[in-house]
C-alpha cells in the first residue's frame, strides 16, 4: 500500500483532488495520459493526468510541519527552500521556521551561531557533505530531520555504486542547482565527476573525448562544474550519467545516448559494457509522468496554457518550456498574478524576470485552457486560478455541476 501523509488542510484543493482520484480509479496503472475535460460552458479546461505534489514533496511537506507540532518553542531552521514554492515556504516562515542559506548557497544565518539544542531540516533537495560536517560540528544531527526525496537518494546510491567498480560520473543538471549541488558533493567521495546542462554540452564533451575538439575546450565548458583534474581522455574511459531530478527526462536520455555512443565510437559496441554502465533507471517516476502527462496536453487544441509554480522551480520551468512550443503559455506563481482578463503578470525564463501581457484571455467562447502546475505547487493554487478565470466569463456552470462527471 502507498505511504499516506499528513498534509496541511491549506494545501488541499476540492476541485483538483476529486479529479484525481477518478483519474486513480479508472486508471490504476496510470498508463491513460489523455488530459481530463473541466468544462464551465464558456471556458473549459484541460487537466493533465499527473501534476503537483510528488511522493518527495509530500514526504518533505509531511516531515516539516510534524517537527514543527513536535517542537514548540525551539529553534527550527531550514538549510534553504525546503521545495521550490514560495506558498509553502512562507508559510514555515510564519509558523517560525528560519532560512540558513539564500538557494544559491549564500548563507543567511551562520551554521557557527547555531547549538545542539537547534533544529535544522534538511530540504527535499538533499545537502552537500561539507555542510553536514559542519552541523556536526555544532552537536546537530543532519539525519534526524532530513526530507531529502527518495529518487534524489537513489541516484546517490547508484553513483555509489558505480563509484565502489571505479566509474567516473557525468551529472545532467545546473550546476548551481541545490540538488546538483548536493548530488556532486556525494559523488566527488568516490568518483571523478563532470556536470553536464543539455544535450549541446553533452556533444562538445562527446567531440572532447573522441578528440575531435581539442583538450582546452573542455576548460572553457566545464572546468568550473567538475572535479579537480578531471581529464575527459582518462576519466570517461568508464563512466555513467546520473542526473538532477527534475531535469527533462527525455533530455536526460539524449545526453546518456550522446555519451554512449561516444563511447561505442571510441571502443567498439562490443566492448561497450565496460565502458558505459546505463543508469536510466535512476530517472524520477514523478518527473517522468507529469513529463508525459504534460505530452499528452501537447496532443490537444488550447487557446492557451497556464502553469502554476514557484519560478526558481526547475521541474516547473521545463513544464513551460514543453508548453510553449504549441501554446501561448503563462507561468504564474499563483493567481494573484491574474490581474484582469486585460492583464496577466507572468514569469519569462528565458530572461529571467517577470514580464506583463495585455489581452492575454482570449474573448471568443468557448475558450479551452491548458493547465498544469510543477510538483511542488499545492492544488490548491490550481483550484484558485481555475476559479478566477472562470470569474471572467458570463454564464458559467456551477463548479458542482461542472465537477458532475468526476
Amino acid at each position: 500500500m502507498a505511504k499516506k501523509f499528513d498534509i496541511p488542510e491549506i494545501y488541499r484543493s476540492p476541485i483538483i483532488k476529486r479529479i484525481k482520484e477518478s483519474r486513480q480509479i479508472l486508471d490504476p496503472r496510470k498508463k491513460d495520459v489523455v488530459p481530463s475535460v473541466l468544462d464551465f460552458g464558456p471556458v473549459r479546461f484541460l487537466i493533465p493526468r499527473h501534476f503537483g505534489f510528488c511522493y518527495g514533496v509530500e514526504n518533505a511537506i509531511d516531515i516539516a510541519y510534524r517537527t514543527i507540532e513536535q517542537n514548540p518553542g525551539r529553534n527550527i531552521y531550514l538549510l534553504s527552500e525546503m521545495i521550490h514554492n514560495p506558498t509553502v515556504n512562507n508559510d514555515l516562515v510564519n509558523r517560525g521556521v528560519k532560512f540558513l542559506f539564500e538557494t544559491d548557497g549564500t548563507p543567511i544565518i551562520p551554521i557557527d551561531s547555531l547549538n545542539e539544542d537547534d533544529i535544522v531540516i534538511v530540504p527535499a533537495f538533499g545537502t552537500t557533505i561539507e555542510i553536514q560536517k559542519r552541523l556536526e560540528e555544532r552537536g546537530i544531527n543532519p539525519y534526524q530531520y532530513d526530507t531529502t526525496c527518495p529518487f534524489v537518494e537513489k541516484v546517490w546510491n547508484r553513483g555509489s555504486q558505480l563509484g565502489k567498480k571505479g566509474h567516473s560520473l557525468v551529472i545532467h543538471g545546473k550546476h548551481t542547482h541545490e540538488e546538483t549541488r548536493a548530488t556532486f558533493s556525494h559523488s566527488r567521495q568516490h568518483s571523478d565527476v563532470v556536470v553536464v546542462f543539455n544535450p549541446e554540452e553533452a556533444r562538445i564533451l562527446a567531440e572532447i573525448m573522441l578528440d575531435e575538439r581539442p583538450l582546452s575546450d573542455f576548460d572553457q565548458y566545464f572546468g568550473h562544474k567538475c572535479t579537480p583534474g578531471f581529464n575527459p581522455l582518462q576519466h570517461l574511459e568508464k563512466f555513467g550519467v546520473i542526473n538532477q531530478t527534475t531535469m527533462l527526462a527525455t533530455e536526460t536520455r539524449e545526453v546518456m545516448e550522446i555519451l554512449r555512443e561516444a563511447a561505442v565510437k571510441k571502443y567498439g559496441a562490443a566492448e561497450i559494457g565496460n565502458h558505459f554502465s546505463d543508469t536510466s533507471d535512476t530517472l524520477c517516476y514523478a518527473t517522468n509522468e507529469n513529463q508525459s502527462a504534460t505530452y499528452g496536453l501537447l496532443e490537444q487544441d488550447a487557446g492557451l496554457a497556464i502553469v502554476v509554480g514557484g519560478y526558481n522551480s526547475s521541474n516547473t520551468m521545463h513544464l513551460v518550456e514543453l508548453l510553449e512550443k504549441k501554446f501561448p503559455t503563462y507561468h504564474v506563481r499563483d493567481a494573484k498574478e491574474i490581474i484582469s482578463p486585460a492583464e496577466i503578470r507572468h514569469f519569462n525564463q528565458w530572461d529571467k524576470s517577470m514580464h506583463t501581457t495585455r489581452d492575454w484571455l482570449p474573448g471568443a467562447t468557448p475558450l479551452t485552457v491548458a493547465i498544469t502546475s510543477g510538483a511542488s505547487c499545492p492544488d490548491a493554487l490550481v483550484d484558485e486560478v481555475i476559479l478566477k478565470i472562470c470569474s471572467y466569463f458570463n454564464e458559467v456552470i456551477p463548479v458542482e455541476e461542472a465537477m458532475a462527471g468526476f
